[in-house]
């Protein structure tokens, strides 16, 4: 027994040093933690507590005239994970996958990188789907409001509207062009979550400032109703495509703008590249005979020529190195330059042209806008092709009277043809109405010809409609005056032109006596015939004739009627 003390004692202190060695090394840790590491350590932890957060604002809605909503904000919801704090992995994917209706294999392998700390589940569900899935409680998943864009009206619209992608930001079209406007300010907010990474409490918050919505000048039914000829008309002449414009020519308003084919905007990646474009605004074409009422309009504000000026008119005539003959035979006749214009007279037009002169017509041609952009609110609008005075060729006073050689918007020569229908004032062509809160739209305006000069071209022009050998006669419309002027341009190639490509087009305004629309189509390469006044006339009446009786304009052509 005395001599176990001595053995029972050593231990025992053996287990003292031990316990207190213990003690000062856990003492030495929390002094050195609480001293050195205290404040790195407690950021930490209020990192993991905390969390600073985005809140997305909501973007402008686009509007028509009328105030139908034509792109709009929806409510969505976005789901994420955070790979180290799930807990299973499958059970997580197989749930949102269930629920979501998305691929719970792949989200299975994203959830496992455990050194991210952030990974989409579904970017902008359906909010009553995530908000079955938050119900379930899941370790690991968080969620947090979004808006996701929609296009109420399907295509209606889609080639002006452009599109926005998945952060709202705009792509193409006015959803590019009035992206400082729709896009708001986003807010902030500071979040505090439990070890699951559950939000238990908000402690700080900056309100997001919502996105300005914009009224546009289109109309809706107009715009779903040239769709619909458009689509019809190249499906029937089996052309590559299509594009019309109409506005209003006493305030500039397009009031429909539209391209065939179309596309839906709310599946604007489904679409190919050629079909999302707005070829009416960022294509151009050489327009043919449709061109030579700037000719007619020089010579007649130069005093030049009147109306009842006669030319003798051989069926050819020579211009330097080329001979330029009339579309379909005839012998040496006498015409007037009304007749020149209403029958697209080739030789007649240069003659104009020649008598005008070279310097002068191509100040017209400036005058009236061509080889510069017309100011719409769209991105990538073209100024056209015009070639500058100092660069013509002997031969070029016989081609660009007649549309060659000179290439233009759609856009571009309507407002051309506005201005006569406005008094001679044309008006910038615009899609933009107002901004909420801001002041209607002021377009810019200049005088091209006096009102008499414009008076005198619409009366020509409804020669060619309504005159005896009128190359118009198909665009009638059934008790109103219609003004206007076909077109039919064969597509430049290397070397000359297509015996077999062609653009037709028809543009023109009723009711001519008191214009209030102005219609143009063009009709890209059409197969089973090439003629403006066979192809594009008869999409102009359509147009048109829906566009006064929607609009309820008074008949001012009865007595046809």
């Amino acid at each position: 027994m005395t001599r176990r003390q001595p053995l029972t004692d050593r231990r025992i202190r053996l287990l003292l040093v031990l316990l207190v060695v213990a003690f000062g090394a856990a003492l030495g840790r929390a002094v050195w933690l609480q001293a050195v590491k205290g404040a790195p350590l407690g950021a930490l932890a209020a990192r993991q507590q905390r969390e600073t957060v985005d809140v997305p604002a909501s973007r402008g809605a686009i509007y028509d005239r009328s105030g139908v909503g034509l792109a709009i904000g929806e409510r969505a919801t976005t789901v994420y994970a955070d790979p180290r704090l799930v807990r299973n992995r499958r059970a997580l994917a197989v749930a949102a996958g269930r629920t979501l209706g998305i691929d719970a294999d792949r989200l299975y392998e994203r959830l496992a990188d455990r050194s991210s700390s952030f990974v989409y589940v579904q970017r902008k569900a359906d909010p009553d789907r995530a908000a079955r899935l938050e119900r379930l409680e899941l370790p690991g998943l968080g969620f947090y409001p979004e808006e996701r864009r929609a296009y109420s009206q399907g295509t209606v619209g889609a080639h002006v509207l452009g599109f926005a992608g998945v952060d709202n930001n705009g792509l193409a079209g006015l959803e590019k062009s009035l992206d400082g406007i729709l896009t708001g300010s986003p807010g902030r907010e500071t979040l505090v979550k439990d070890g699951s990474g559950r939000v238990i409490d908000v402690v700080e918050s900056r309100a997001e400032q919502e996105g300005t919505d914009v009224f546009l000048t289109l109309d809706q039914h107009l715009q779903a109703n040239v769709e619909d000829v458009l689509r019809r008309t190249a499906m029937r002449w089996r052309a590559t495509s299509a594009s019309a414009v109409v506005l209003d020519p006493r305030t500039g308003s397009i009031l429909a703008l539209a391209v065939a084919p179309g596309f839906d905007a709310n599946r604007f990646g489904d679409a190919p590249p050629n079909y999302t474009r707005n070829r009416a605004l960022t294509d151009t074409y050489e327009p043919g005979s449709t061109f030579k009422l700037i000719t007619v309009a020089g010579a007649l504000a130069e005093g030049i020529a009147s109306p009842r000026t006669i030319y003798t008119l051989p069926y050819s005539i020579q211009i330097a190195d080329r001979v330029i003959r009339e579309a379909h035979y005839r012998p040496t006749k006498r015409m007037m330059v009304a007749e020149i214009l209403a029958q697209s007279s080739n030789v007649g037009t240069i003659k104009l042209a020649q008598a005008l002169d070279e310097e002068r017509l191509a100040r017209w041609i400036d005058r009236f806008g061509f080889g510069r952009r017309t100011g719409v609110e769209f991105p990538g609008e073209s100024p056209g092709i015009v070639v500058p005075r100092k660069r013509w060729s002997g031969s070029t006073i016989g081609n660009v009277p007649l549309g060659q050689g000179i290439a233009v918007t759609p856009v571009q020569m309507a407002a051309a043809y506005a201005a006569v229908a406005n008094g001679g004032v044309w008006v910038q062509p615009h899609l933009v109405g107002h901004v909420e809160g801001g002041e209607p739209a002021r377009p810019k305006r200049r005088r091209l010809v006096s009102r008499e000069v414009a008076d005198r071209l619409a009366e020509m022009l409804q020669g060619v409609v309504d005159a005896e050998g009128g190359t118009g006669a198909l665009a009638r419309v059934e008790g109103y005056h219609v003004a206007g002027k076909t077109g039919t341009a064969a597509k430049p190639k290397p070397g000359g032109y297509s015996s077999t490509r062609y653009v037709a087009s028809f543009v023109g305004f009723v009711p001519a006596t008191a214009p209030r629309l102005v219609v143009l189509v063009t009709v890209d390469e059409p197969r089973r015939a090439i003629w403006g006044g066979v192809v594009a006339a008869p999409a102009f009446q359509e147009i048109a004739r829906f566009g006064l009786q929607y609009l309820q304009v008074p008949p001012d052509n009865v007595d046809a009627s």
